[in-house]
């Protein structure tokens, strides 16, 4: 199939689930209002409760959700066929992703900006907080420490975004002073600062940086500890002073790299020469239940609830602004990982280099890089088919691939930063919440919270040693759990939400159906993981993926049983 034309498709999709099926949602079900007074200004604090303009909250929120998910994820998943990964991205995320991100966004605003966890046991029980607090603590554990790795390698693969992204951070610096301090157009400042970024992208290109061995300490294992450094600090400062005008430059550039590749598609056209289904790769594990936990981002994504009832909830400034931030935020992220699908489907064939340096393109471009689950699984390699295949596509407008490399390589670790950042400062409020639950309000306050969240994954990284064997060991040790954990999350809080819509005598099949849906699919996949841990003898994540389906069990249970005693309106 041509990629232009299917492309056309999937947006024309998206933009008609955005107008009816998202508008639907927020009028007749979750009923928005204008004249709601929302957490960021009843609790404003100018650190963490700060009301943000729609424009610059929609580039938060989409940057802290995107991340690498949408890249990686379809990235891998291709290797089923083109044809259920697009599926899944396109009515994945307009009937399930968007309604959830929206969902627990507006409970969530609704309930004081808390956590969907700690408003669970408001809606369903007192003992449901603990276990949700659990999931929610290991999942965001899981994305910080293999996040803190990932963008090490992502560095080291491509040092000619060192300049770009760590001069990003002056830059926002500046843009949040003259915006709130000077309160000055955001419009025109935040458009200087994406011409400066871009220069920067420019400078890195022709000088990358690489770090030598220090005090003995390798390359990768120096940038992770930077990295945490980075994270406690970024996330103790207030919202307006880097994570909100970092992440509006980084919306900007998501735009300028969507609109690359989608001229690149319109230009190139290329045809998509990955198979249309691959129901058996070699070595793959079942492609159901699991092309529904690899593709996460981009369709559902339970790491999303963290961040609508953790960051984003306490800066909107408006309930009316949630449709666009929530439901819309959720296409444009399909939007995304729909051209991560073209870009390693189409733009791979049109060129690839082989493991023999032999020049590849078509299908036989596309089957070296996917031949099996063991050649394409690999974080540099999923990266790679992304990066190239979108290269080949700017390279069909006149863009140089060394220009193209860089422009992606600070897109997709810009992305990554971001979702550190974020992911930190949720686990500070998770740490936060659950410290005043147990009545120790000392350790509710930001730094010794934040220590609490930075400690503990410093800790699993680096327990093994300042080496980078250990620190991927570390780092890598409760990833193997993290699709289902995170598929888990996403079931719960849909759950929940579809509790708070029936005490509200709302319809609830809206809601109700993509979590029954997503239970089936992360039960299934929680039995076969415990399986695989167990016979590999791997007790420790046996042990985690059975504590885990137990407590899905019953929450969802106690959420069943709360639906059945109020009285609502018929599914």
């Amino acid at each position: 199939m041509n990629s232009l034309l299917l492309a056309a498709l999937c947006f024309i999709l998206y933009l008609l689930a955005y107008k009816t099926y998202g508008k639907f949602l927020s009028q007749k079900i979750f009923k928005l209002q204008k004249d709601a007074l929302c957490p960021s200004i009843e609790y404003r604090d100018g650190s963490d409760f700060v009301p943000t303009k729609k424009s610059i909250l929609f580039g938060h929120h989409f940057t802290s959700i995107a991340g690498l998910g949408p890249i990686v994820g379809p990235a891998i998943a291709i290797i089923w066929g083109w044809v259920p990964a697009v599926l899944w991205v396109v009515f994945g995320s307009i009937f399930m992703g968007a309604v959830h991100d929206l969902g627990v966004l507006i409970v969530s605003m609704r309930n004081k900006g808390r956590s969907i966890g700690d408003v669970a046991a408001d809606l369903i029980s007192p003992r449901v907080r603990i276990m949700f607090f659990i999931i929610m603590f290991l999942a965001n554990l899981m994305v910080i420490a293999v996040f803190t790795l990932i963008i090490a390698i992502l560095f080291n693969m491509y040092p000619s975004s060192v300049i770009p992204i760590w001069g990003e951070v002056p830059i926002a610096v500046f843009l949040g002073y003259m915006i709130y301090k000077k309160k000055r157009n955001h419009t025109v400042w935040s458009v200087i600062a994406v011409v400066v970024m871009y220069i920067l992208v420019l400078v890195g290109a022709y000088y990358p940086i690489s770090l030598p061995d220090i005090f003995g300490l390798n390359p990768l294992v120096l940038w992770a500890i930077v990295l945490l450094i980075y994270a406690y600090i970024a996330s103790t400062l207030p919202v307006s002073t880097l994570l909100q005008p970092r992440d509006y430059i980084n919306g900007h550039q998501l735009l300028v790299a969507l609109a690359l590749l989608i001229i690149g598609v319109a230009v190139a056209s290329p045809e998509m020469v990955a198979p249309a289904i691959n129901a058996s790769p070699e070595g793959a594990p079942a492609m159901i239940p699991f092309l529904f936990i690899i593709i996460a981002c981009g369709a559902i994504s339970g790491f999303h609830s963290l961040v609508s009832g953790g960051t984003t909830s306490k800066q909107c400034s408006n309930e009316m602004d949630a449709y666009s931030i929530g439901y819309g935020s959720m296409l444009l992220e399909g939007v995304l990982a729909l051209l991560v699908i073209i870009a390693v489907g189409a733009g791979v064939g049109m060129g690839m280099k082989g493991n023999d340096g032999e020049l590849l393109t078509g299908v036989s471009a596309f089957t070296s890089h996917y031949s099996s689950w063991a050649t394409a699984s690999g974080l540099g390699a999923k990266l790679k088919a992304f990066v190239e295949g979108s290269a080949n596509l700017m390279g069909s407008f006149g863009i140089p691939s060394q220009i193209s490399i860089t422009i992606m390589g600070v897109f997709i670790v810009s992305f990554a930063a971001t979702t550190l950042d974020s992911a930190t400062r949720v686990q500070r409020y998770l740490v936060s919440e659950f410290a005043k639950t147990v009545n120790l309000p000392s350790l509710s306050k930001p730094h010794p919270a934040t220590l609490i969240a930075v400690g503990i994954t410093a800790l699993l990284c680096f327990h093994g040693g300042f080496t980078e064997p250990a620190l991927k060991k570390g780092a890598l040790a409760l990833w193997p759990l993290f699709g289902v954990m995170n598929q888990l999350l996403a079931t719960l809080a849909l759950f929940a939400v579809t509790v708070y819509l029936a005490r509200r005598k709302v319809k609830i099949s809206y809601t109700l159906i993509p979590a029954i849906i997503m239970g089936v699919i992360t039960f299934w996949a929680s039995v076969e993981n415990i399986n695989t841990f167990f016979s590999g003898g791997n007790l420790l994540l046996s042990g985690i993926s059975l504590i885990s389906f137990i407590l899905e069990v019953w929450i969802i249970i106690e959420s069943i049983k709360i639906i059945r005693k109020i009285s609502f309106t018929p599914v």
